[in-house]
């Protein structure tokens, strides 16, 4: 029961900010063209201040862990391989594909997989998923650009890739919290204040912002296509990587992460970058409209599961 309660402490806070924007969409309160400028401050003002302030009030010795990167970062250039082998199987349609295989292997590691991080296990890893953001992060948005060109017909621009990896606000500030890290530069009293009254608002705003994006009208087709990509997404992707993660001897504030990486729903961001390269753009909205409303499900399994096992 002590598991039970834990499991259900760490997803109901996330998930009720999420219902709470789902409610001031459904009155009017935040309009879709509210919604998309409140997800560009989030984006390039929130987060980055959150990720900063993450390293900037964390140890060194405590943030680099560099198994827990390359596990991630192999684990998810080898999850999309076997996706561009295994999806074109069973899709013939060329516009879904790219879109099935993003919305899998894609995570909302920012906006909503940070908090989860922490939620379960603590203020104390934040350091270390926020040096963890800017690799993932970056790792998400090229195999992302790549998957969906490739099948779009298209060739690949490398370096339109390059300069939105280099000038991502996400990557910049956990590059330059690292380096401030590493030198152990003081900030003012005042501007450390500041840094953690922004932070603080992140995650709320970033959460109730995404509720604000669920739209239950675009389910209208592609069945069988969402089914693929939600269960894989929620439950075979994170199933398999988070066994084998456990299995290597991660554990307890680390594992959280990576339940955080592989088992959160996919990013909002897809749908956008699928429909600017022709792809099928209202698949990809409703991979990410029910894979955040059933995130709750499935990550409270995960957590429950890993918690009876006394894995975190």
């Amino acid at each position: 029961m002590e598991n039970l309660i834990f499991s259900f402490n760490v997803i109901l806070p996330l998930v009720i900010e999420i219902f709470i924007g789902f409610l001031l969409k459904i009155k009017g309160i935040i309009d879709t063209r509210t919604s998309k400028a409140m997800n560009k401050v989030v984006f390039k003002v929130l987060l980055p201040v959150m990720l900063f302030n993450n390293l900037y009030t964390s140890e060194i010795a405590d943030v680099f862990n560099p198994e827990l990167i390359l596990f991630a970062e192999l684990s998810i250039l080898a999850l999309v391989i076997l996706l561009c082998i295994i999806v074109p199987v069973f899709e013939k349609d060329n516009k879904k594909r790219g879109v099935i295989i993003q919305g899998i292997f894609r995570s909302n590691f920012v906006i909503f997989g940070l908090p989860l991080s922490m939620a379960i296990s603590g203020e104390a890893i934040s350091g270390t998923v926020s040096v963890l953001v800017a690799c993932v992060v970056a790792t998400f948005n090229f195999l992302a650009v790549i998957v969906l060109e490739i099948f779009s017909h298209g060739k690949p621009d490398i370096k339109a890739i390059a300069k939105g990896v280099v000038t991502n606000p996400l990557i910049i500030a956990s590059v330059v919290g690292f380096g401030v890290l590493m030198t152990q530069l003081k900030l003012p009293e005042a501007i450390e204040s500041t840094l953690k009254s922004v932070s603080a608002a992140s995650t709320p705003i970033g959460l109730i912002i995404l509720g604000s994006s669920i739209d239950l009208g675009v389910i209208k087709s592609n069945v069988k296509q969402i089914a693929w990509a939600v269960a894989g997404k929620l439950i075979i992707v994170p199933a398999i990587f988070l066994t084998l993660a456990a299995l290597m001897g991660f554990k307890n504030g680390y594992l959280a992460i990576l339940i955080a990486v592989f088992a959160s729903p996919t990013s909002v961001s897809s749908y956008t970058m699928a429909d600017q390269v022709n792809q099928d753009g209202e698949l990809a909205a409703q991979i990410v409209m029910l894979d955040t409303c059933l995130c709750a499900v499935t990550v409270f399994m995960f957590i429950f599961v890993f918690k009876q096992l006394g894995m975190i």
